[in-house]
């Protein structure tokens, strides 16, 4: 089973993103699911979502405490909370920066997963080029499609579309494809 753990604040669409994930996970014919954690329900407090990715049914409801993939949708949480908590040896970690690993301070982290395991993403620009807003949530996921291989570039259209209509729908799909070629072309999967 794939556990993936998303961090960030109110209204950046962490649990949207979170379903999204879930959703490209059924359109390639697997299982999963998708659910929140609040604390202070309010904007711009910080909120975790979860998403489980698996062959099979799952039975599992609890928060994730052990990920194998995070995504942090926002960088200044790195020092804030606990974001790294419990993830594994061969985890993924994708943050939404343009700041590089060893600038946000978590080159110790990266040093201690597989080389390439821990990238920055500067999703918050991709999304204001192509929403006009501060959204980087499907940004992020055309990205961890890109660092991970485990979901397709198309799973995350789908899903987007899946999510979203119209023009947000057609934006956000484009948001995302461009953090995906942007990583594979540097090289990252």
């Amino acid at each position: 089973m794939l556990q993936i753990r998303i961090h960030g604040r109110g209204g950046q669409g962490v649990v949207t993103a979170a379903e999204m994930l879930s959703i490209a996970a059924f359109e390639q014919g697997r299982h999963a699911q998708a659910f929140p954690s609040f604390g202070a329900e309010r904007t711009g407090a910080p909120v975790v979502a979860f998403c489980r990715i698996d062959d099979k049914p799952i039975r599992s409801r609890e928060p994730i405490s052990a990920p194998d993939a995070l995504i942090i949708q926002d960088a200044h949480l790195l020092h804030q909370v606990d974001v790294f908590q419990g993830l594994k040896a061969e985890g993924y970690v994708l943050i939404n920066s343009g700041r590089s690993v060893a600038e946000l301070g978590v080159a110790e982290v990266a040093a201690r997963l597989p080389k390439g395991r821990v990238i920055t993403l500067d999703a918050t620009a991709i999304a204001m080029a192509h929403l006009g807003r501060p959204l980087p949530n499907a940004v992020l996921l055309g990205g961890f499609a890109a660092l991970t291989g485990l979901i397709t570039i198309e799973a995350v259209v789908h899903a987007v579309h899946a999510k979203f209509k119209g023009a947000v729908a057609d934006r956000n799909a484009a948001a995302a494809t461009e953090a995906y070629d942007r990583l594979m072309a540097e090289g990252v999967s």
